[in-house]
């Protein structure tokens, strides 16, 4: 093995490992006890989408590998924030959440936009982009 293969070795390995870090710091699990800090305070440094989902839900287990994707890829420009509904109902109530998956999306310590259901995830990217888009 020569020198070449081994620096080839090297970066791919740095960059699965910060991708890996990269999508922890995307994806966060939120709970009543820190939704204030985790997603009012934080959108105001950047757009958080927020997952109520529950796991029961099928279109809730679909859209949700969908979403961590695409925080991933967006690589810090948003925060996906997951939150049970089964376990935070207090947090669905306060934000009006009758069906599931629910996702919305704040900024500046407020909701300005949602959907529900599971889309494709061309559709999603498009949602995000265009909150994305509307901060420049």
């Amino acid at each position: 093995m020569g020198a070449d293969e081994i620096e080839e070795i090297k970066r791919r390995k740095m960059e699965e490992l910060m991708r890996k870090i990269n999508e922890k710091k995307a994806n966060i699990t939120v709970s009543s006890a820190d939704f204030e800090k985790e997603v009012i305070e934080r959108s105001y440094k950047v757009p958080v989408v927020a997952d109520f989902w529950a796991p029961w839900c099928a279109p809730c287990r679909m859209l949700g590998p969908v979403l961590e994707r695409i925080a991933s890829d967006y690589n810090g420009k948003i925060v996906l924030a997951k939150i049970n509904v089964d376990e935070n109902q207090d947090i669905a109530k306060a934000f009006s959440v009758m069906s599931i998956p629910s996702v919305k999306m704040f900024k500046r310590g407020r909701v300005v936009d949602g959907f529900i259901g599971a889309l494709p995830e061309n559709a999603v990217r498009s949602w995000i982009e265009k909150h994305l888009q509307e901060e420049v």
